[in-house]
């Protein structure tokens, strides 16, 4: 009889990617499709649902056509957090093109700042659940937004999903939500029960959105089911598009981080783990960074704690980087001496990799140490944790009038360990809080930088795994599937069993002073941003008041 397997899918921001995994954690097949973002002004960024859909399913024949004939038991989605709007006859317009196809509302979307902002000023139990400050990433501020600026769909809205939940309805027909993203993004109150009873409408009447409570909490969700879980059957519609049987149990669905999270927090032998806490660190277009506790711990800056988000009887908190490979992308796009380097943005980064081995042949201390005098803050998209603070920038500092290749790569190392840093400082803002961390488990696409690994084990001092086996996020989806069919008892188990090895990479004792002096630089750039808003907030406030310059 042939061993069954279980279909992880994972809708990034720029990809879907189906993988096909055995019980041991094997990969069989997979397969990848590009899904297209939109930007009609600055700070929108928009999908459709409908290729995203259209992503999926040719992912998964994909996948499928490489593993050849195998026996799909369940499957399971993860995705970003993401806001899919939809009414009763499919898609409802979320930007201000009124283009009906374009219905998510993407995770990096910036246009709910000034709304995030009022909600934290009103305040509330849900934001001692987000380390007392909510994000414009998140969905409150996004909603609130679209009732204020698009009436229109408002009222034309019959279901506002976080987009892992809409692609479990996609494949199943059935609107239950998962845990996951409703107390990670949403601010429901998972403790009260699952049943619809952790929306707070004293907070959802405060911030202007009560009228999401008068139908009962229909539009958000009102049944909620736990990582893992089954949240449905494969529809005959959507089993005829992915070409699977119809009936299959589909998962509850993830958060993308989350499943990478669990398809890492599990990887190496029992004995790698340190005396602390294991961080999960997935690091793609931005970074997260998710560790589990027994107890309750609140950090300032970080979300957080959410009960039961991701295995059972255990609490995350989560902490990230809104810009990671992107901020990488970026400095490499502005700098003129890209124009002549081929293959996207990984092949530049392979061959600043080769400047930087040029310029160090040794590489080790003398590598890191190349940016002596070149220093990045990299909040270029905000700060996501531990400040909480989306309006602010970037910056680089220690430019010379050289504009070639090498010039170029001083950049690119000196984001790398920023990025590292902004790591360090968030493990300072857990241990300040009792929570200490003793290894980082490193996914995403980053992981395969070994500039970005080896900054991450140097600067913040611990040892950072990186899994052996593929696509890690992929293998987390998939062991919730696995959960989903009954292979394991709960995700605990699956975990451990599909995780696999990893490879350890060490701090560089000899790097650490080196690394104390460039974050400390880093911390003094936070603080010089800070002193010039505050310069230009009074020159604002000047001009604004009376006798003030003229024009």
């Amino acid at each position: 009889m042939t061993a069954p397997t279980f279909l992880g899918i994972d809708v990034g921001t720029g990809s879907a990617r189906a993988g096909l995994f055995d019980a041991s954690g094997a990969l069989l097949g997979r397969g990848s499709e590009a899904i297209a973002t939109h930007r009609p002004r600055e700070s929108l960024a928009q999908q459709a649902s409908a290729d995203i859909w259209r992503a999926v399913v040719a992912a998964v024949r994909a996948a499928r056509a490489e593993a050849g004939d195998v026996k799909v038991a369940a499957l399971a989605f993860d995705a970003t957090c993401s806001l899919v709007v939809s009414g009763p006859d499919g898609p409802v317009a979320v930007g201000p093109g009124g283009d009906a196809d374009q219905d998510v509302v993407l995770w990096m979307d910036h246009r709910a700042v000034g709304e995030a902002r009022e909600i934290n000023e009103i305040g509330g139990e849900p934001l001692a659940r987000v380390g007392g400050t909510i994000s414009p990433e998140m969905q409150m501020p996004k909603l609130l937004w679209l009732k204020r600026n698009m009436p229109e769909t408002w009222r034309a809205a019959t279901s506002f999903r976080d987009l892992p939940d809409w692609l479990v309805h996609r494949a199943t027909g059935t609107d239950a939500r998962s845990v996951n993203s409703l107390v990670c993004k949403w601010g429901y109150l998972g403790e009260r029960g699952l049943a619809g009873e952790g929306w707070d409408d004293g907070f959802l009447s405060a911030i202007g959105l009560g009228d999401l409570a008068e139908d009962g909490h229909a539009r958000i969700g009102t049944e909620l089911i736990l990582p893992g879980r089954p949240a449905g059957t494969l529809s005959e519609t959507a089993a005829q598009e992915l070409g699977l049987p119809p009936g299959l149990p589909v998962a509850a669905g993830m958060i993308d981080a989350y499943a990478g999270a669990l398809g890492t927090l599990g990887a190496g032998a029992e004995g790698d783990a340190g005396q602390g806490a294991r961080l999960a660190l997935i690091a793609g277009t931005s970074a997260c960074h998710i560790v589990e506790t027994d107890d309750t711990v609140s950090v300032p800056g970080v979300w957080g704690p959410y009960p039961q988000v991701l295995t059972p009887g255990r609490i995350a908190l989560e902490a990230g980087q809104s810009a990671a490979g992107a901020l990488l992308d970026a400095v490499i796009a502005r700098h003129g001496a890209s124009g002549g380097m081929s293959g996207g943005a990984s092949g530049a980064a392979a061959a600043l990799s080769d400047r930087l081995d040029a310029l160090a042949p040794g590489g080790g201390v003398a590598r890191a140490e190349l940016t002596r005098a070149r220093h990045v803050q990299p909040d270029f998209h905000g700060n996501r944790a531990p400040l909480a603070d989306p309006e602010r920038r970037g910056m680089i500092a220690g430019l010379t009038l050289e504009t070639g290749a090498d010039d170029l790569a001083l950049d690119y190392l000196a984001t790398i360990q920023a990025l590292a840093y902004g790591t360090r400082a968030i493990l300072d803002a857990m241990a300040e809080q009792g929570l200490v961390v003793s290894d980082i488990v490193m996914s995403g696409g980053l992981a395969a930088n070994a500039d970005y690994v080896s900054a991450h084990a140097d600067a913040t001092g611990c040892p950072v795994l990186v899994p052996e086996g593929e696509e890690p996020v992929l293998r987390g989806v998939a062991t919730a599937a696995a959960v989903a069919a009954g292979t394991f008892k709960d995700l605990t188990e699956g975990a451990a069993a599909m995780a696999g090895p990893a490879r350890t990479v060490r701090p560089d004792p000899a790097a650490r002073a080196y690394h104390d002096r460039k974050f400390a630089v880093f911390t003094a750039m936070q603080a010089h941003f800070d002193d010039a808003r505050r310069l230009m907030a009074g020159e604002d406030e000047r001009n604004a008041a009376p006798g003030g310059r003229e024009d």
